[in-house]
């Protein structure tokens, strides 16, 4: 085993009758990483949650934590896990200090420990103030932090949040994200989302699962990354478009007027995580013919236009099919 390896997923099914939730599912998690797990609702994601917390026994593959199968030593596993579910199983008659003490309880954290990981999570969580206030007098944001210290109450190793900031407002969101951070530094976190911009905010990774299979898994600079460059020159000038497109690392030149210029768009023969930095070739071939450059940039992709493409993508495969 890797060192490294905190979580290892190898051909991972799952299927519900005729429904197969997860088709030969695999990635690998490093200690430390905040992972997002992407995709629709009905993608597989929750079920890949439960699977890994040992909640769900899978038809085929194997799931290791820190070198341990899931399926083989649940107990010992879930000792390493913490879970926020969408809909944490609070109980709003209970002050937020019983509940976390009963969880403590449920968690077997020794009786001479409870007290000082109570202290530090409700730190971690901000709830120093409501400890004496039942869980029902408080917001949907402070809820969800009380769902969060019962999941890091023992110190996890692992930290599963499934869609943490559904039905909050801006600004709960925007705490729950800061406070995903500052988990982040004592475990690694696995959240799963359907919200790109979650993604976006808190992740270093992407896994997206589409259909009950992986799709894409990589970081989001690499996910982002085109081949296209943009050329901006400061007048229009002859013989550019054949300059570059001779040029055996280009696919195509487009060329248009822009605000203060002329600006050339040049795909790279190879595209997403293969792709050249075409950058360079291009400044030395614009120094060559003295070209009045004004902005040489690589163009980027949201996260956004990666999921539709790859969305797409599986609208046009399933289409096909369908006419076949």
């Amino acid at each position: 085993m890797i060192d490294s390896l905190c979580i290892q997923v190898e051909d991972v099914s799952k299927s519900y009758d005729t429904v197969q939730a997860l088709d030969s599912v695999s990635f690998q998690v490093e200690t430390g990483q905040v992972i997002g797990l992407l995709g629709p609702n009905g993608a597989g994601k929750t079920t890949m949650i439960k699977i890994l917390c040992g909640y769900l026994q899978p038809d085929s593959g194997q799931v290791l934590v820190d070198g341990m199968d899931v399926m083989e030593q649940t107990l010992d596993v879930q000792t390493r896990i913490g879970y926020l579910p969408e809909n944490a199983p609070l109980y709003p008659e209970l002050s937020v200090q019983r509940y976390l003490m009963m969880m403590a309880e449920l968690r077997r954290i020794p009786q001479d420990d409870r007290l000082g990981h109570l202290a530090d999570a409700v730190r971690a969580t901000g709830l120093q103030d409501h400890l004496a206030r039942p869980i029902r007098e408080l917001s949907k944001g402070f809820r969800q932090r009380v769902g969060l210290a019962q999941a890091i109450l023992h110190k996890p190793r692992v930290l599963i949040l499934d869609e943490p900031t559904v039905g909050l407002d801006p600004t709960q969101i925007v705490q729950v994200r800061h406070l995903i951070g500052r988990l982040a530094q004592d475990s690694t976190v696995l959240l799963s989302t359907h919200i790109l911009s979650e993604v976006e905010a808190t992740c270093d990774r992407v896994i997206v699962l589409l259909n009950g299979q992986v799709r894409a898994d990589d970081s989001l600079a690499e996910l982002s990354s085109t081949g296209h460059v943009a050329l901006v020159l400061e007048e229009r000038v002859a013989k550019v478009v054949p300059t570059l497109k001779a040029l055996s690392e280009v696919q195509s030149v487009d060329g248009a007027e822009v605000d203060g210029g002329y600006e050339y768009q040049v795909h790279a023969q190879s595209q997403g995580e293969g792709a050249v930095d075409l950058r360079p070739l291009i400044y030395q071939v614009a120094r060559d013919q003295d070209w009045p450059v004004c902005e040489l940039r690589r163009e980027v992709r949201t996260l956004e236009t990666v999921f539709s493409e790859l969305t797409q993508g599986e609208l046009d495969a399933a289409t096909s099919e369908g006419g076949e």
